[in-house]
């Protein structure tokens, strides 16, 4: 059970809440980042099924309750008293959930999930669910950037060795394939999670043999259907003449040379010599696979100088997010109501326009022109709805508008999908192909200019009119009261 997998505040407000009277209450919280990760111009979210896992088996046990019940607060008495700790014993989960399936482009400020239910129950939530999203969504959105930088070729997930811990090595296997890698080094993943699983030898296989060309040799003998060769333990290119004259032998005996790999020194010039030396043997459809600390940065300048690479083996910079170790991804308060009473809305008021959060029990269309090219989102109340002819308003800069009249919205999609109703589970979780494919579905749907690496097109993300003016209604009043 990983109930506890919580910040000990989201407990204390549960008891706070139960204590003064809110136990009955419902609210609506909503999971958003604030700014896109990598200084890029889009996100692949990832991470729903894990989430969806948590919510079905979110129940506290009695080893739970044991724990809970030992906490001590300052006065060294008990931190929850038996009462509370009974009502988490019985307490089941009665939320409606609704989210982006994984896989799908998502833009800052617009809900990847939104949980509508009992006060206490979506608060239990938080942290679970941004620790379900942030990581995987952050490793989707890189693996996409990876995959984008290599053109079409096969980008593999080599980070396994290098990840926080196995759970962090397994989750970023997983979200790099919704992302667009091809396959992983990682066994675990591609057993838990159906993904291709792919790898070649290390430096010490070809330094326990007396040669190298025997350990070539020994190699290809053992795994003559998975034959890459290691090429640059000593010398690379003569490593690369004698994985040649292996696959010359191969050939005679009607058998194939999958690849090489290039893990160190100027990929770009040994590769140009590389694909050389195989070419003359007769093996053009020999691979060169490049690896040593790869991004889409570096695979962007090998491929502007002719690198010969074809496929690309990314480990420590695509499974740790090694430019950008987090999402700032974020939860929070949108509407509370007492049984029977009316909503009220909410919003959290900042210094900074970008941390003042949006109230409203929210939902994101996504609007196409005739060539089904998305043009703009909009984030909308559900309450107040969706008028024939509004506007689009940016909420940082709100000179910047889009007109959406009532023809123009028949080319429109729901980004939020229903995924639990009063705690049931009405969703069925895609296979992974499936959330793989649909990321390379998405990104075709905008301009590719969402994903230059410099100075990316800023995809249009604004409030509905009516709910822009309310939130602006909103701020004011609630400066007005902080002064």
């Amino acid at each position: 059970m990983k109930t506890l997998l919580t910040d000990l505040y989201q407990l204390t407000m549960a008891y706070g809440y139960f204590r003064s009277g809110l136990m009955n209450h419902e609210a609506v919280f909503h999971l958003f980042f604030r700014r896109n990760p990598f200084q890029g111009g889009y996100a692949v979210a990832a991470g729903l099924a894990n989430a969806i896992e948590l919510i079905e088996n979110f129940r506290f046990d009695k080893g739970d309750l044991d724990y809970l019940a030992s906490l001590k607060g300052d006065d060294n008495k008990a931190l929850f008293d038996k009462e509370f700790l009974q009502y988490l014993k019985k307490l089941k989960l009665t939320v409606d959930v609704d989210a982006v399936p994984e896989g799908t482009v998502v833009f800052p400020q617009e809900p990847l999930i939104r949980i509508k239910g009992n006060l206490i129950h979506c608060q239990l939530l938080e942290t679970i669910l941004l620790n379900s999203i942030n990581f995987p969504t952050l490793i989707a959105t890189k693996a996409s950037r990876i995959c984008y930088a290599a053109k079409g070729e096969p980008v593999l997930e080599f980070g396994l060795r290098r990840a926080q811990g196995f759970d962090g090595g397994l989750t970023a296997s997983r979200a790099a394939y919704i992302g667009g890698c091809a396959g992983t080094s990682n066994v675990l993943a591609g057993k838990y999670y159906d993904i291709p699983v792919k790898g070649t030898h290390a430096h010490s296989w070809v330094m326990a043999f007396p040669s190298e060309i025997e350990s070539f040799e020994r190699f290809v003998s053992a795994m003559p259907n998975n034959c890459y060769l290691l090429a640059d333990t000593y010398n690379t290119l003569e490593g690369v003449r004698k994985a040649a004259k292996i696959g010359i032998k191969l050939k005679q005996q009607g058998r194939h040379l999958a690849g090489i790999r290039l893990d160190s020194g100027d990929l770009a010039y040994l590769s140009i010599k590389a694909r050389k030396i195989l070419d003359q043997a007769g093996l053009k459809n020999t691979h060169i696979m490049g690896s040593n600390d790869l991004d889409e940065h570096i695979i962007a300048s090998l491929k502007e100088q002719k690198a010969k690479i074809d496929v690309w083996g990314v480990g420590t910079k695509l499974a740790t997010a090694f430019d950008q170790p987090a999402l700032d991804g974020v939860y929070k308060l949108g509407a509370i109501r007492a049984p029977k009473g009316k909503w009220a809305y909410k919003l959290k008021l900042s210094e900074q326009n970008a941390k003042s959060s949006t109230p409203g029990i929210l939902r994101t269309r996504r609007f196409f022109n005739r060539n089904h090219t998305a043009i703009a989102d909009c984030i909308y109340d559900e309450q107040l709805g969706m008028p024939e002819n509004t506007q689009i308003i940016d909420m940082f800069d709100p000179t910047r508008r889009i007109k959406i009249s009532k023809t123009s919205k028949s080319e429109h999609e729901e980004l939020l999908h229903p995924i639990f109703k009063h705690g049931k589970n009405v969703y069925k979780i895609p296979a992974i192909i499936q959330s793989r494919q649909r990321t390379i579905e998405q990104l075709d749907l905008f301009h590719p200019a969402i994903r230059r690496f410099l100075n990316p097109h800023s995809y249009p993300v604004g409030l509905e009119k009516n709910l822009y003016e309310l939130r602006t209604e909103l701020i004011l009043k609630a400066r007005e009261m902080a002064a």
